[in-house]
Parts: structure tokens; C-alpha cells; sequence
């Protein structure tokens, strides 16, 4: 038990540990969780289905396409028809269908065939705005009203084939300055609103204007297969899932120039029941990440069978760099982000592997009060190895007034690079507990090569190692907690 001092340890002295502080042992509440989720994965396995409608077929061409000209009409003509008809799929089968805004509509399912390309307009007047029924964040932070593809309050929806949809979505095009907060003049390319059984499979994404694809507020989401490449603007998110209930996603590639899968709480809804697995992760950003806007609750996740990090040199990237971190987790709007396991975990090119951060920005609609600081606990990254990591180092830190508690690390081992810069003196970082949460914010490199906290209740190391690739000045470890301690066992 520490009680406000400073421990500092390298990988030499965590090499004692087994001697030291006793034989491995996790909290009884590690295997608790490992049991729940598991339980969790292999109900949603079992229960997200892919859509299932109609056998019936509509067409754009039936509708009056002839190959040339803007598809909206007829594309929307196509959907609508299969909406009044009791459902069935919309199918683009062949060439290239340019079009500005197109809304789904519930049991109806869009199919990109193989060879097809649902091309967007370069035009901004071809997406007239869709202004969300129901007030959220997202509305009054981003004034986000514009995309490609527009769903709304609909049930059994899907988009899905073997085809192309692109967004053309350059700077030249859609001009508009990298910003955290509105992006006025670059659509999405898929916004999903307060939908029920929706189903996005086997597509190629492609170049938005913006983020790529935002589902807010739905329940049984299943995305499989899909690849995402967006890298050709600001704000070129990869996967954006927000307040969702009973979700899978599975066995996709995403290259975002900014989050690659990002988990919100702007719908200021809860997030639960969550299954990331078999996926990889790339971005310029963040890899996987819960925030930045954090106001609803985000528990009972399972992240598992990933490759997370910076973009790999055969892929394209607007910015050749690390990823500013491979796994971030944070709650800085009043959020709680609790329950949420890690596991079987490959991360490479990121300068801080990890991050956890608990602030107070405290943002919400205008007319609602300000919330107190949430709550980040109960985490656990098991099994998590990678290679060619950058020198800043993890860190978890929350604010004097909050603390993280129970972080567990079990079987990591990760390979990072050797600061040039010197390790800056902890009390010369500055809390900034209203600042946009991310790994940059405390500058290049932090004080240990491998891992620093900072009001944190309730560490337990078990089998880590964070190795440099060159001798490093800076501890592997060093832990400011306030009132409780850092147990560690069996370290590597």
C-alpha cells in the first residue's frame, strides 16, 4: 500500500517481483468479468443476425437510370417502392451510380453489387440536410446534418455487397478545416439514428468527406466484413458507434486518417453489450478508442483478436506517422466507462500503446447543466503484445477531485522506443482537467518508458514488460496514487 509517494521502478527491479510481492494473483473480479463477457459474446453470436426480408428486387433502372446523370430519383425511387411493397433489396448491379442523399427505409436492404460503385455527388447542394427528431450532442457540438446515406427510426435495415461506395471525398472537393467540433460542408457517408436491426456487410468504404459512418442509438447492430479506407480529409474517421445496444463488430480492416473505431456518448444514451473481435484497427489518430464525447454510460465491452496501431507502410495515409495511441479509454463528459476487457491484443506503431484519462470538460446541449466527472473503472487488457511503439509511453491519469480505479494488466508485452528527450518532472504536468482528452497533451514523452499513473485507486501488474529497443533514463513504471497502492506480480 502506498500512501501519496511516488513509486519508480525499472525493468530490472520489476524482475524481482515474484519475490518481491508474492505469486501472480488477480482480483477476484477479473474472472467475474471474464466469465460475464464471455457469456455476453456468445449470446450476441448466437442472436445478431444478418438482414432477412423479402426476396423481392428493386432497381434504379426500373425507376428511370439509364447509366448517366444523378441516381438520387432513382435510387430513392427504388427504396421507397420496396418500403410501400413490405420490403426487399435495392440492387445497384452494375457501373456507377452517382448520387447525393439517399434515405433508407425500414426491411429494406441496399446491395452494392460486385463491380458497382455508389458514387457521392461533389456537390453540397445534392445533401439537403436531415436534421435528427431527437436532440443530442451530436446536434448541438458537430451540427452534423448531411450525408450520403440517411437512416432514421427504421427497423432491418442493411447495406451490404461486394461493391464500392465512395465519397469523393477529397479537400478539393469538400474544403473544411480539421476541427473537434463542427464540420460544416463535409457530409458522412452513413449517418444511422435511433434504428433497430441494422445489418452492414462485406462493403468497401471509401474517401468521406468526413467521418465515414456513425450509428447512434441503435439496437442489435451487427457490421461484418466491411473495409474502410478514409484517408483523404480531416475528421476521416473510421467506425463511429455511439450509445448502441447488442452490437458486434467483426472481421473488418479499417485505415482512417483519424479514429479508426471510436465508441461515443454523444446520443447521451447507454452503451452496453458490446463485441469487438477479429478486426484491424489503423489510423493517424487514435486506433480504438471510447470518447472523445463521453456523456452517456459505455459498460459490458469486449474487445478481442485485433491488430491496433499505426498504418502500415503498404496502405495509404495522408500523414505518414504512429497512431497517437493503440488503445484509448476515456470519459471526460460524466460518463462512466466501466466493465471493459481487452484481450489477445497486437499493437504496433503507436507512440502511447495505452491510455486511460478521467477529466471534467463536462460538455452537453447548451440548455442541460453541467455533469460532475464520470467514472473509469474495472478495466483489464490481457494478453497484449506489439512491436514498433513509439517513446512517449502509456499513461493513466485521472484529477485530483476523481480517481480511476482497478486498471489490471496481465500477460502484456510490448516493445517500445527509447526517449531522446529527457522524462519531464511529473509536478510540471499540468492537470488540464477541461481539455480534449488525448495522448499528446502531456508533450513528448512522459515519465516512464513504459508506464505512468496519476491518481489512480488500484493497479494490479501481473506478467508485464514494456521493452525499449535502446537504453532508457526513465523507469519502466512510475505510479503517483493518492490513498491506494500498486500491487505487482511475477512481472516479466
Amino acid at each position: 500500500m502506498l500512501d501519496r509517494r511516488t513509486l519508480c521502478l525499472s525493468a530490472a527491479a520489476l524482475a524481482i517481483a515474484p519475490d518481491a510481492f508474492g505469486e501472480p494473483c488477480e482480483p477476484g473480479w477479473v474472472g467475474d468479468l471474464r466469465r460475464e463477457l464471455a457469456a455476453m459474446a456468445a449470446d450476441l453470436t448466437r442472436t445478431l443476425r444478418p438482414w432477412r426480408g423479402p426476396r423481392r428486387v428493386f432497381t434504379p433502372e426500373a425507376h428511370g437510370y439509364r447509366g448517366e446523370g444523378l441516381a438520387t430519383a432513382p435510387i430513392q425511387a427504388a427504396i421507397d417502392a420496396a418500403a410501400q411493397n413490405g420490403g426487399g433489396t435495392v440492387a445497384l448491379a452494375r457501373g456507377e451510380y452517382v448520387s447525393g442523399t439517399i434515405v433508407l427505409r425500414s426491411n429494406v436492404r441496399l446491395e452494392v453489387g460486385a463491380g458497382a460503385r455508389l458514387v457521392g455527388s461533389t456537390e453540397l447542394a445534392d445533401y439537403p440536410d436531415h436534421v435528427a427528431r431527437r436532440p443530442t450532442v451530436m446536434d448541438s457540438n458537430m451540427g452534423m446534418n448531411q450525408s450520403l446515406i440517411f437512416a432514421e427510426a427504421c427497423e432491418n435495415i442493411s447495406i451490404c455487397g461486394r461493391g464500392v461506395i465512395d465519397g469523393r471525398g477529397v479537400k478539393a472537393n469538400f474544403p473544411g478545416e480539421e476541427t473537434a467540433g463542427a464540420t460544416p460542408g463535409r457530409p458522412f457517408l452513413i449517418r444511422v439514428i435511433d434504428c433497430t436491426r441494422v445489418h452492414v456487410s462485406d462493403i468497401r468504404l471509401l474517401s468521406s468527406p468526413c467521418w465515414m459512418q456513425n450509428y447512434l442509438n441503435c439496437e442489435d447492430l451487427l457490421i461484418e466484413r466491411i473495409t474502410v479506407e478514409n484517408q483523404v480529409n480531416h475528421n476521416n474517421d473510421g467506425i463511429d458507434i455511439d450509445g448502441c445496444r447488442r452490437v458486434i463488430v467483426r472481421d473488418c480492416v479499417v485505415n482512417a486518417e483519424d479514429d479508426a473505431m471510436c465508441f461515443k456518448g454523444a446520443s447521451q444514451r447507454p452503451m452496453h453489450d458490446v463485441l469487438v473481435e477479429n478486426c484491424r484497427f489503423y489510423s493517424t489518430c487514435n486506433a480504438l478508442k471510447f470518447g472523445t464525447d463521453s456523456q452517456g454510460d459505455f459498460s459490458r465491452v469486449l474487445v478481442r483478436n485485433l491488430e491496433v496501431g499505426g498504418v502500415p507502410a503498404d496502405m495509404p495515409a495522408t500523414r505518414r506517422k504512429r497512431a497517437d495511441s493503440g488503445i484509448a479509454w476515456e470519459t471526460v463528459d460524466g460518463g462512466a466507462v466501466e466493465n471493459v476487457m481487452a484481450q489477445d491484443i497486437r499493437i504496433v506503431r503507436a507512440d502511447s500503446p495505452f491510455f486511460l484519462r478521467l477529466g471534467d470538460r463536462g460538455r452537453v446541449r447548451p440548455e442541460q447543466e453541467r455533469p460532475a466527472p464520470g467514472n473509469l473503472r474495472r478495466i483489464v487488457y490481457e494478453r497484449i503484445t506489439g512491436a514498433d511503439n513509439g517513446a512517449r509511453g502509456s499513461y493513466f491519469t485521472g484529477i485530483p477531485e476523481k480517481r480511476i480505479e482497478d486498471v489490471v494488466l496481465i500477460d502484456v508485452d510490448l516493445h517500445v522506443a527509447a526517449a531522446s528527450d529527457p522524462a519531464p518532472d511529473q509536478a510540471s504536468i499540468p492537470e488540464k482537467p477541461a481539455d480534449y482528452p488525448d495522448p499528446p497533451m502531456i508533450g513528448p514523452v512522459s515519465p516512464a518508458h513504459g508506464l505512468w499513473t496519476r491518481h489512480l485507486s488500484g493497479l494490479d501488474l501481473i506478467r508485464v514488460r514494456f521493452a525499449p529497443d535502446a537504453p532508457d533514463a526513465r523507469p519502466m513504471l512510475v505510479a503517483t496514487l493518492d490513498t491506494s497502492g500498486v500491487r505487482i506480480s511475477a512481472c516479466m
